[in-house]
């Protein structure tokens, strides 16, 4: 029967087009292929893992799932490219381009590709931030650290299981433990999907201390500035909480605005033409369109594509001393900041450093006095912050994870499949997890465990 399913997919596809059907399925499964393609263009190019591997893990997610009988794959290692498709039909393209990952290509139009020297904004002076770790991996010292790593890397008999691929404890700003899966080094750069949200946090924070940005102030975006557009009066803050009102909500189906985005070359520009659904500030859901509205704000606040790779550079990565960051950007030349930042564990830890620090690097201040407290604290009735989740919230998720062990005042920046950083102030504490889980609260059990086990190994 297979034979005759791509001849029946075509006529369906060819019958919905043009319909204007709201929920095509053409185009749900076209976000499966651009997340497919996308993701093994990174995942191999970048981080250098076995392209089978990750296709098999990517097309074990939900949604995905239901598809992966009929997905196929085609890496081509010269042109540095990945195709992905449905039995030939609805295929998507992602191209590498070194230095800046991969970026996700559209039909015949050619994307913006930066063409800043990344190796030369990297500084060769030492960063602000102490080194965390010598070169060689830092084994458990601790016989309770060890139990803690050996429990965060257990695989369940059934599925869902749990694919750690890392994890680092960092306690007093050094590195006390940290374990690593076959094929992953301590350099190797990983996905931090959604965390990146936090590293947009951080940027905006970074403008704000710089005087350039506020959150108070009304989102600079010309489209909105009509004297009755109602969206004139959305301010940085509501972006940074997800409280603007507008039609952007993610449900992660294919059919819902988060997803279409992915199939524009300039996403933000998707974004910023969105309607409004509710009140300002009265109503939150989760929404990655949101923060490439702030990407987009980044970028126009500095000056272009290259000049916000150089201020990322200077004026974060470089001073906390992280040096393997691959940055990814859409095919308008605007920072993928939602989804598509790559760094290693340790990478990952020191940015959550930056955090437990409260936005100090050393010796330099990054972010404002203020900043982190107001980044940790919940929006409305959420567990959600401003870039980061957090346990200094009413809501059940929050009071759950505290009874799991995750300590009150504990925030982190949370990605899919299981990516986390927790910064825990009251142990002096981050903890990174990075996996590909596909259990649907991302092995929130497993993470509680290791953390809860962590403190108390370090505890005096």
């Amino acid at each position: 029967m297979r034979k005759w399913i791509a001849p029946a997919l075509a006529i369906v596809i060819a019958a919905l087009v043009g319909t204007g059907i709201h929920f095509r399925p053409d185009r749900a499964i076209r976000v499966a292929t651009t997340y497919v393609a996308h993701n093994i263009c990174s995942k191999t190019f970048v981080s250098g893992l076995d392209p089978q591997g990750v296709f098999a893990e990517v097309s074990d997610r939900a949604g995905i799932r239901r598809l992966r009988h009929v997905l196929r794959f085609d890496i081509d290692r010269t042109a540095h490219t990945v195709d992905a498709s449905v039995l030939g039909l609805l295929r998507s393209r992602a191209a590498f381009h070194e230095g800046f990952g991969c970026v996700d290509l559209h039909g015949q139009k050619q994307p913006y590709l930066l063409k800043s020297d990344v190796e030369a904004l990297k500084a060769k002076t030492p960063p602000s931030l102490p080194e965390i770790a010598g070169p060689a991996l830092v084994e458990p010292s601790e016989p309770a650290l060890k139990a803690a790593l050996d429990h965060a890397f257990e695989e369940p008999a059934a599925p869902p299981f749990r694919r750690t691929r890392a994890v680092v404890v960092v306690h007093d700003g050094k590195v006390i433990a940290e374990r690593y899966a076959a094929g992953i080094t301590v350099n190797t750069p990983l996905l931090g999907f959604s965390m990146t949200k936090s590293v947009i946090n951080a940027l905006i924070g970074i403008l704000t201390q710089q005087g350039l940005v506020t959150p108070s102030m009304p989102a600079p975006i010309p489209e909105w500035r009509g004297a009755n557009d109602p969206r004139r009066e959305i301010e940085v803050e509501h972006l940074m909480r997800m409280t603007s009102g507008l039609d952007l909500d993610e449900t992660n189906s294919g059919f819902d605005a988060s997803s279409r985005m992915y199939l524009e070359d300039d996403t933000s520009a998707y974004a910023v033409n969105a309607k409004m659904i509710a009140p300002i500030g009265t109503r939150w859901a989760y929404s990655s369109p949101t923060t490439q509205i702030l990407a987009r704000i980044i970028r126009d606040a500095v000056g272009g594509p290259e000049q916000t790779l150089a201020f990322a550079w200077r004026e974060l990565f470089n001073p906390l001393g992280m040096r393997s960051v691959t940055l990814e950007f859409d095919g308008s030349g605007t920072l993928q900041g939602s989804t598509y930042m790559l760094a290693s564990a340790r990478d990952w830890a020191k940015f959550g450093l930056l955090y437990l620090n409260d936005g100090v690097a050393g010796d330099k201040r990054i972010l404002h006095p203020d900043w982190v407290d107001f980044c940790a604290a919940a929006t409305r009735d959420t567990d959600y912050a401003a870039g980061f989740w957090t346990n200094r919230s009413d809501h059940p998720n929050a009071k759950g994870r505290v009874r799991l062990g995750i300590p009150r005042d504990a925030f982190f920046a949370s990605g899919d499949l299981g990516q986390r950083i927790f910064i825990i102030p009251s142990h002096r504490l981050v903890v990174v997890r990075l996996g590909d889980s596909v259990d649907p609260t991302g092995d929130i059990r497993g993470v509680a465990r290791l953390v809860k086990e962590v403190i108390a190994a370090v505890q005096p």
